[in-house]
């Protein structure tokens, strides 16, 4: 018996490579703009509170929260950008390390700030014990806070996967696959081929472990396997338009984020209807951001609404990833739909 040209498209695994000892985990990330803004509110909010001790009225209160934020703001951006700067050197250090360096740092921090109101003249008993053991116990309980969320992140995101490997391996999307893939068998084994190293291609990536991100170059890679797989099935009836910017592919994003999307726009724009649909992917690098926008015609209209699993799985990991940076935004008007994803470049 001779091999065909279908037996070339399996191809042996390579050997799992031996997992080396994973890295110590971030206790938090102060490079975030979330993480930012949260620590400033909090410090901020617990200046309100200390304020309130000893005032007569809203005017005196208002008079000492002046003057404590002229202090402790400054001292929280200090710890911010230190911090940040230093998130390499912490990463080495075990969680515990981390948490001391975090602490010590808001004690420092906190001297910087009793400091500037010394030089400006605004206090002439300077309490510099105070200002350190208060800069200590902010940066201690607001990293404590951080890690929390950073551990509550690890089930959330575990979910989302589920939820993204159960859309991905649809059986429906597997059997028109190789029903397409059996009838190009004879009669053009060469398209055959290449269909199913598409499909190995795919299923690959949607079981493999990618780790936290990939580049947006790697997805717009996926995109094209499965793209292309559906191209072999419904022919001219769907119509695609790429628009890349090269600029934009270094983006990150979470594994297999714009699968759900095409899928959607496959299956409510281009198989209801007998025409057909124009799909399009664009991404364009905006400064210091990149927008993505997968958009599609709807020529059957809307039909029935719903539940939004898919966009609703791709909103979470993109927060889990971004937090406040990354953006998502879907919209139906005049017979299009369009999802806009913007994330850091």
């Amino acid at each position: 018996m001779k091999d065909t040209q279908i037996l070339s498209t399996f191809q042996e695994w390579p050997p799992e490579p031996v997992a080396s000892a994973a890295p110590p985990a971030p206790l938090f990330n102060a490079c975030q703009v979330g993480v930012a803004l949260r620590a400033v509110l909090f410090v901020e909010l617990v200046v309100a509170v200390a304020a309130l001790f000893g005032t007569a009225n809203f005017f005196d209160w208002l008079i000492r929260l002046s003057l404590y934020t002229g202090g402790a703001l400054p001292a929280t951006v200090i710890w911010l950008v230190v911090a940040c700067a230093a998130r390499r050197p912490l990463l080495r250090l075990p969680p515990q390390g981390q948490y001391v360096a975090a602490i010590v740092l808001g004690a420092l921090s906190g001297l910087y700030g009793c400091g500037l109101l010394v030089m400006s003249g605004l206090l002439e008993a300077p309490p510099w014990l105070a200002s350190a053991a208060s800069g200590a116990l902010l940066a201690g309980s607001g990293v404590g806070a951080l890690a929390l969320r950073e551990r509550g992140k690890t089930p959330a995101a575990t979910t989302a996967r589920l939820a993204e490997l159960q859309s991905r391996i649809r059986p429906h999307f597997l059997f028109n696959t190789l029903n397409s893939a059996i009838a190009l068998v004879r009669a053009e084994p060469a398209r055959a081929e290449a269909l199913l190293e598409d499909l190995s291609d795919l299923f690959r990536h949607a079981l493999a472990d990618q780790g936290e991100s990939v580049t947006l170059a790697e997805e717009i890679a996926l995109a094209r396997h499965y793209l292309e797989i559906e191209q072999v099935r419904f022919g001219e009836r769907l119509r695609l338009e790429w628009a890349l910017d090269p600029a934009a592919d270094a983006a990150r994003l979470p594994p297999l984020l714009l699968q759900p999307l095409l899928e959607n726009a496959v299956r409510h724009g281009v198989e209801p209807s007998a025409e057909g649909a124009q799909i399009r992917i664009s991404t364009q690098r905006r400064g210091s951001n990149v927008v993505i926008k997968v958009t599609n015609t709807v020529p059957a209209g809307p039909g029935a609404q719903g539940h939004g699993v898919a966009l609703n799985n791709v909103r979470d990991r993109l927060r889990l990833l971004h937090d406040v940076e990354g953006q998502f935004r879907h919209v139906l008007k005049d017979g299009v739909f369009q999802v806009r994803i913007e994330v850091p470049a």
